[in-house]
Parts: structure tokens; sequence; C-alpha cells
């Protein structure tokens, strides 16, 4: 059997993919029992994790390699993962993903993903009315992850504010958007891509709750006229990255009527809301916007990347890329079909075969039952930290993102951060938590997202009581 053959032999792959199969089911059960074999992080500085990374080239086989990997990894199904924003997938998910690597149908056109395009735009009309939206005019896709997502709702709100002209000769008067002043970076980096500049992104404050301020909309949208800028687009934020705050969408979407300017919805993180009747509350008004960006990954029990991009009038979504490539599409009228009409990606992933493995295996209800325990985890947390001397909330808690810090008696802000960041750190060393930090109102504060379903209220008070040792040593 020569290379070629090798590379491709079905035995072989039989033979390998049993062995990953078990190899990966070992590591699931030990992850998910918290098993004390298997720490959330094997923590390298990254020279060293570079020296290893060389060494295991000479490992015997693909497996051992995989191993390493598989041992050196963050463990997201570990009930202590509590740091970024990425969920443990549903092990169907993860099957599923492996098919669509083995086709590696392209998708742009039609013919080069079928199955998996009309798929995907069942999904997206399922996604659509769980958002409130009539699903007779709206449509979309799925895309690789918010960034993208949001950058290419901004180009269609351009495209519809500006003409299609902007497409060829671009844009002679000053854009921007308004946005809060807590929004993710991407939405300000998408404005710098479309040539908006720093002028581009008009941030507004927030509260206390780090919600944007809807009262100074309107003073924003008129020093920017008087500016000669021209506003067209407001985004809200649900939930905002920092603190998990969702904006009030209900009266952002009135001030967008009231001044005609497109409303768009970076849910990346919080829009999943949408499936649970619980907390479905937190983006009312939501239906009113012209595009949202949902993200599977984060909050859906999906594998990265799959963010699903919905416009409540679809047919608006044509007009972001008004080119022609007849060797792809051979005419340029709007067709669903030929994803690359409306997508930045040519080459796409089979994505909507990720999200629709666990959607038909148990129904949208393990969505909202997923939503529904990692937000009364971030709730039972917050009532902990309230309870315990010395630690302090940044706000309550509205989703699963949780900020706070260890603050004892006598210590100035500045000593209070680098105790913070102290702890951290050792926490990252340590191994047995994984978290993160962020920085609010020019503090530093600890932050967890409670993504995993079974992390139970003993691993939080176990967090803590880890964290005040650590300090006190």
């Amino acid at each position: 059997m020569d290379l070629l053959e090798r590379a491709y032999s079905p035995e072989i792959f039989r033979q390998q993919g049993h062995q990953l199969v078990d190899v990966l089911a070992n590591y699931l059960a030990k992850a998910l029992s918290a098993s004390p074999e298997l720490p959330v992080n094997h923590w390298q500085a990254p020279e060293q994790q570079y020296c290893q990374a060389a060494e295991n080239l000479l490992l015997p086989d693909t497996l051992a390699w995989m191993q390493h990997i598989l041992h050196n990894s963050i463990h997201l199904h570990h009930p202590r993962f509590m740091g970024h924003q990425v969920c443990p997938p549903a092990p169907i998910t993860a099957l599923a993903s492996m098919m669509t690597a083995l086709l590696n149908n392209g998708m742009a056109v039609y013919e080069m993903g079928a199955p998996a395009t009309a798929l995907e735009r069942l999904l997206i009309e399922q996604v659509a009315a769980k958002l409130g939206f009539d699903v007779s005019i709206a449509s979309g896709f799925l895309t690789s992850g918010g960034t993208l997502a949001n950058l290419t709702a901004l180009l269609a709100a351009r495209s519809h504010y500006a003409g299609t002209d902007v497409w060829r000769k671009g844009h002679t008067q000053p854009l921007a958007l308004m946005v809060s002043e807590q929004a993710h970076y991407c939405v300000d980096r998408a404005a710098r891509i479309m040539g908006w500049g720093e002028q581009g992104t008009i941030k507004i404050p927030v509260n206390e709750r780090s919600q944007l301020r809807i009262e100074r909309l309107e003073s924003a949208y008129l020093a920017a006229q008087a500016r000669g800028i021209q506003v067209i687009a407001v985004v809200g934020s649900a939930c905002t990255t920092s603190t998990g705050s969702f904006d009030d969408l209900e009266a952002i979407g009135q001030f967008c009527r009231q001044h005609e300017l497109w409303f768009h919805v970076d849910g990346a993180h919080g829009a999943a809301v949408a499936f649970s009747a619980r907390h479905r509350h937190l983006v009312q008004g939501i239906e009113q916007a012209d595009s949202i960006a949902l993200d599977f990954h984060k909050m859906l029990m999906t594998p990265a990347l799959v963010t699903a991009l919905v416009f409540r009038q679809g047919e608006r979504s044509y007009r972001t890329f008004s080119q022609q490539a007849e060797y792809l599409f051979g005419q340029a009228e709007p067709e669903w079909y030929n994803v690359g009409k409306r997508s930045l990606e040519c080459t796409k992933l089979m994505m909507s075969v990720k999200a629709w493995a666990l959607w038909q295996s148990l129904g949208p209800q393990v969505f909202e039952a997923y939503v529904d325990k990692v937000i009364a985890n971030s709730a039972t947390f917050a009532e902990i930290i309230r309870q315990r001397p010395c630690w302090e909330l940044a706000v309550e808690p509205q989703c699963n993102i949780v900020c706070f810090r260890y603050r004892p008696l006598g210590l100035s802000d500045t000593e209070t951060d680098a105790l913070n960041a102290h702890i951290r750190q050792r926490l990252l060393e340590d191994g047995r938590f994984y978290i993160v930090q962020t920085t609010l109102h020019h503090r530093t504060w600890l932050r967890v997202t409670l993504v995993n379903p079974f992390t139970q209220a003993e691993d939080l008070e176990t967090l803590l009581a880890f964290c005040e040792a650590m300090a006190k040593r």
C-alpha cells in the first residue's frame, strides 16, 4: 500500500476512528465527573508548550499525538471550567462535525453542498420563529462566528441606506453607528473595516448595570448630525461580553423606528434566551431588529463556529454584495440556495449539520433546558458571593456571566486590582479551576461564564474558598 492509498484507506480509518471514539468517550466520562486525574487545565508557558509540541513530532502514532492534544487542552466538559463564552458541545454534534469534515463540501454554491444548504434554511426558519420574526419574509444564513455576522449585518445596513453604489464607488459622506461603550470590540472593528474610521463608532455611556443609556441616544444622534456624520444604525447588545447585561432592546427599537435607522442586535451570546420561556423577557423587543447575530457555540451546545445571522426582511440580505461572479452563480438575482451571494465566506463549512444533529435528536427543548440551567447557576453563584464577607459583585447577573472580586477590608482600589489579578494567575497555573478576568470602570474583576450545566453549588463554594486561601498566602 503506497502513501496515498494509506492516507485514504477506509480500514485504517475504521480502526483509528474506533480507537479515537473510545479515547474520547473515556475522556468525556472523566471530565463530566470531575475526575482528579483530569484537572481543567494543564498550564504551560508558551515556550514550554512549543517545545513539547516539537518533541511530539517523534511520537510513534497518530493516536498518541492526539492524546497529547487532549491532555493539554482546556477541558470545557469539566464542571470547573468557568472561563470563556464557549459551551461544552453535546457529543452528537461532535460526531456530526466528523462527518462534515470528511465530506468537506464547500457551500458557496448550492451544488457543492445541497443537503446542508437545505438544512441551513430549515434551521434559520426555526431560529427566526424563536426570535419572533415572520418566517414568511425573514431569512438568513450561518457564518463563522459573531464577528463575521456583525460585520455582514452592518454591511447590509450600509447598502440599505447608502445604496448599492457604495459597493462600486465607496461612500463620500461620513457614516456611523451608535452602540454601548460595553459592546463587543468587533462592532467597532467592523466600522473601521468599512472605512468609517474612529468617528464611525459613537459609543453611548452605560448605566450602573452596564446597559446602554437610552436617554443618551437622541443627543448623540443630533451631535453627529451637526458634525456632518450620517448615523445609519444602532447596535443593541444581548448581552454584553464583560458583564452579561442586556440592553433595553424595546427602547432601542422604538428609537430606530423614530429615526428610520437600522437596528442590529449582537445576540451572539445572549439571544439564545429566546429559546427559554423563563428568560425570553431579557430580549423583549428583539423582534423589532432588522438583523440579529446568534452563536450556537456559546449557549446552544454546538462546537465552534456556528453563528446564525437572521434578517427580519430577508431580501435586504442580498443587497450587501452586489457583484457578479458568472463562473459561480450565472445571474445576480436573489437565490437563497446560493449562500455565497450574501455571505463573506466562499468555501463555507457545513455548519447546519452540527446544530441540526442536536435539534433533530432531542428537540429545541434541550436548548431551553441548557439556558435555564446555566442562568440558574449564575443566580446561585451571586447568592453565594453575597453571603461571604469581603466578596463583592460588579452587577447583578442577568445571564450566565458573573463579575466579582475579593476585597478584604483596608485595601485600596489599586491593591485590590493587584490582588485579584494575582488570584486569577494562580488559578490559571494551578489548573483546578479555569476563570478569566475583566476590567470595569478601570478596575480589575474576576469573571466567570458558567457554560457547563453540570457545575454545582459545591464547585462555586470551593472556587471562592480556594481564591481566599491563595489571597491570604
